[in-house]
C-alpha cells in the first residue's frame, strides 16, 4: 500500500462520495489511531464521528499544501484547508501536523494545530467539531 499524505486522506474522507466514511478511513489511517487536535485527543471513532459532522458542514474544499515532509515513519506538513459550508461561509483554516506512520504507509497518529484565517468565531473549532 502507497503511503498517504493529508491531501488525499482529507480528499477522501470529506469529497469523495464513492467512498463510505469507514471505506475512507480504512484507506489512510490504522485500526488504532488517534489525533490530539489543538490540545484534545481523539480515538478513531470519536475522530470518524468529526468526519460524518463535517461532511453535514462541507459542500466543496480544497488543500492546499505547502510544505510536506517524510522521514521514515515521520511526516509532517503545513496546509491550508479553504472550505465552502452548505450554508455558503467560507472557512479557511491554516493546519500544522506531525504525524506517525505505520509500516503500510497509513496515519497512526496525527498531532496538529489549526489557525483561523477566515471565518466567523464558530468556525474556530471546525478542526475538531462533532
Amino acid at each position: 500500500m502507497p503511503r498517504t499524505g493529508i491531501k488525499s486522506a482529507l480528499t477522501d474522507l470529506l469529497l469523495n462520495h464513492d467512498l463510505t466514511l469507514p471505506e475512507a478511513a480504512d484507506r489512510h489511517f490504522t485500526p488504532d489511531y488517534r489525533q490530539r487536535t489543538d490540545g484534545a485527543w481523539a480515538d478513531r471513532a470519536q475522530f470518524l464521528d468529526h468526519i460524518a459532522h463535517l461532511r453535514t458542514l462541507v459542500a466543496t474544499a480544497e488543500i492546499e499544501v505547502h510544505e510536506e515532509l517524510r522521514d521514515g515513519h515521520k511526516y509532517a506538513d503545513r496546509h491550508t484547508c479553504h472550505i465552502t459550508k452548505k450554508d455558503g461561509g467560507r472557512v479557511s483554516m491554516e493546519v500544522y501536523v506531525f504525524a506517525d506512520l505505520a509500516p503500510d504507509g497509513r496515519f497512526r497518529r496525527i498531532e496538529e494545530t489549526t489557525l483561523l484565517l477566515k471565518g466567523t468565531d464558530a468556525d474556530r473549532d471546525l478542526g475538531s467539531a462533532r
